[in-house]
């Protein structure tokens, strides 16, 4: 599911952290976990962030949520 269709439902925290480190190869569970309560994958299924997520977290997020 594109990251725009979950970002808003994201909790704080996640964000937080996935602002914080940007491009990070690997995604502890509380963000995993955040993403998943958000909408951002199925059951069963691991987060995975593409480039053009981690571009949207880093040029279209804003930081006011």
């Amino acid at each position: 599911m594109e990251i725009y269709m979950w970002w808003l439902d994201l909790d704080l925290a996640s964000k937080e952290w996935l602002r914080e480190n940007l491009r990070a190869s690997e995604l502890p569970q509380p963000v995993l976990q955040g993403i998943a309560d958000a909408g951002g994958c199925g059951p069963g299924e691991t987060a995975v962030l593409t480039g053009a997520d981690w571009d949207f977290i880093e040029t279209q997020s804003e930081f006011v949520d």
